[in-house]
């Protein structure tokens, strides 16, 4: 096992900050994939308490956590127990902007039975204690505590603004429930759609990152996250809508289905995500063209509806475009951010 990091709490140490929780309540690290059954269980019982209509299973942990690219969970997670149960666990992770913002992140669950007994205020403690611990080592640019926080998670954003966060941004997740009734939108003229071959896939990925360099918040990708994709579960090709303009691609829609994720939650439900259309084509209706042909497959291998998540203050009238192919607006998830200011040496 690999050891703890140096602010990592753990018995009594939760005194130190100065925070009220069971007395029997123990913090620990990460202990490997013997962890995943227990996590699973906690993240799916705070998901019920919130209304979150989503699921987690060990397999799901396990895959993800052997993907992390910017995230050490044996020095960055951390387990809550009480008398040896597990009530609690917390996560965090950073990542830098284009523009040199250091965004520390941050995921955290305790089940509704469990609440208000501090564990949440405690697991948060060590969470922004070891931002402050990773932050000081990367000196220069700024940094901020950042959280994402879907609706429902009413307890949770409670938490953070009495800790100082306020929103920053918000997030619309919409939902198209008649796939069968999509508006016909014709290919703009030029462009071609293509099965998608491996041959073409760093080409779909980079051309999904330059369109995307002018959004807010990009965060440029790492060298490896390529080969992390790869092996994803949202990585699937036969699945996309992919537009080429001679050897360039002009745009894509990837869509995916979590199969796991609908037998659990009892629903037929595909995502139409990773929408870009790059600069010079847009304005054409590339994007409409695109998703229409996505949601049609869905229609095709039996889904019943599909979601996506689109930026509040999108730029490129992105809202209008799925409104247009159907799609309209069922909850509002927010970004809360807290300034980190890292004690100069």
């Amino acid at each position: 096992m690999k050891e703890t990091g140096e602010d990592a709490l753990v018995g009594d140490d939760k005194s130190m900050m100065g925070l009220s929780a069971p007395s029997r309540l123990v913090l620990r690290p990460f202990l490997g994939p013997s962890d995943f059954p227990g996590m699973a269980e906690v993240a799916n019982a705070s998901f019920d308490a919130d209304g979150v209509l989503a699921r987690r299973t060990p397999e799901n942990l396990a895959r993800d956590y052997a993907a992390f690219t910017q995230c050490d969970p044996y020095q960055d997670a951390v387990m809550a127990e009480l008398d040896g149960e597990l009530v609690g666990y917390g996560r965090c992770w950073r990542f830098t902007q284009a523009d040199g913002l250091t965004l520390h992140s941050q995921i955290g669950f305790v089940p509704g039975r469990w609440r208000g007994r501090g564990i949440g205020r405690l697991l948060q403690g060590w969470i922004e204690q070891r931002h402050h611990t990773v932050a000081a080592l990367q000196p220069g640019g700024p940094h901020v505590h950042h959280a994402y926080v879907q609706q429902g998670e009413d307890a949770r954003a409670r938490l953070l603004q009495a800790r100082g966060y306020a929103p920053m941004r918000y997030f619309f997740e919409m939902l198209q429930t008649q796939l069968h009734a999509v508006p016909e939108f014709p290919m703009p003229e030029g462009l071609e759609l293509r099965p998608v071959l491996p041959e073409h896939y760093r080409a779909i990925w980079d051309a999904h990152h330059t369109a995307f360099e002018d959004h807010w918040g990009m965060v440029p990708p790492l060298p490896r996250d390529y080969d992390t994709w790869l092996e994803s579960l949202i990585f699937q090709p036969a699945r996309w809508q992919v537009a080429w303009n001679g050897e360039e691609v002009a745009g894509q829609v990837r869509t995916y289905i979590n199969e796991d994720e609908n037998r659990h939650l009892s629903r037929r439900r595909g995502y139409t995500e990773f929408i870009s259309v790059g600069r010079r084509w847009r304005g054409r209706g590339l994007a409409r063209a695109l998703i229409a042909r996505s949601l049609r497959l869905l229609a095709q291998e039996g889904m019943s509806e599909s979601a996506l998540v689109v930026d509040g203050e999108n730029l490129t009238g992105a809202n209008r475009v799925y409104e247009d192919c159907g799609f309209h607006t069922v909850k509002r998830h927010t970004i809360y951010r807290k300034p980190l200011v890292v004690p100069e040496v």
